[in-house]
C-alpha cells in the first residue's frame, strides 16, 4: 500500500514539473498588462524559434550573424523612419544604448512585448505588419549595435 502511494505521489509530481518545464511565457501588454493575443499576429518565418523563444523569453537569434543582418534589413523600412537608420533615435528614441522608455525592454521578452503590442505616443502595435519571427530578426540587431553598459543588458545574462 504505501509502494503504491509512494509510486502515485512520485508520478504526479513528475507531470507537475514536466508540465511546468514545458509552460509558455505570457506576454503582456506594455501599457495595460493584459495578455497580447498571439493569434492576431502577421503569419510567416520560423514557427520553431518563436516556439522555443515563448519557453525561454530569450531571443534565439541575438549573436546570429545571419540572422542580424536579416533583422538590420527589415528594421530599415519597418523602424527606420522613427528611430533612425543607426537606431540613434529621431521621432522615437534610440534603440542603441542602456535607456529604455519602458525599462522592461531591457529584456528580450520585454523588447518584444513593445514590440508586438504596442506603446504609447507614436508607437503602434507591429503584429500586423511583422510576423513574429521578424520581430525576433529585428530584435537581434538592436541587441547587436547596442553600445551602453554590458552590466546592463539583461539578454545577456543567463
Amino acid at each position: 500500500m504505501k509502494k503504491n502511494k509512494l509510486l502515485v505521489v512520485s508520478a504526479v509530481s513528475i507531470a507537475l514539473i514536466s508540465t511546468a518545464a514545458l509552460a509558455e511565457i505570457t506576454f503582456r501588454n506594455t501599457i495595460t498588462g493584459a495578455p497580447l493575443d498571439m493569434s492576431v499576429a502577421k503569419s510567416g518565418g520560423n514557427e520553431a524559434v518563436f516556439n522555443q523563444f515563448k519557453e525561454t523569453g530569450k531571443n534565439p537569434y541575438n549573436g546570429d550573424k545571419e540572422a542580424i543582418q536579416k533583422g538590420h534589413d527589415l528594421f530599415m523600412p519597418a523602424c527606420s523612419g522613427c528611430h533612425g537608420h543607426e537606431a540613434e533615435g529621431k521621432l522615437g528614441p534610440g534603440l542603441a544604448d542602456d535607456y529604455w522608455t519602458y525599462p522592461s525592454a531591457a529584456t528580450d521578452q520585454g523588447l518584444f512585448e513593445v514590440l508586438f503590442g504596442g506603446a504609447n505616443g507614436m508607437m503602434g502595435p507591429q503584429y500586423v505588419n511583422l510576423s513574429t519571427d521578424e520581430m525576433l530578426l529585428i530584435m537581434s540587431w538592436i541587441r547587436d549595435i547596442y553600445k551602453g553598459d554590458p552590466k546592463k543588458a539583461k539578454w545577456l545574462k543567463k
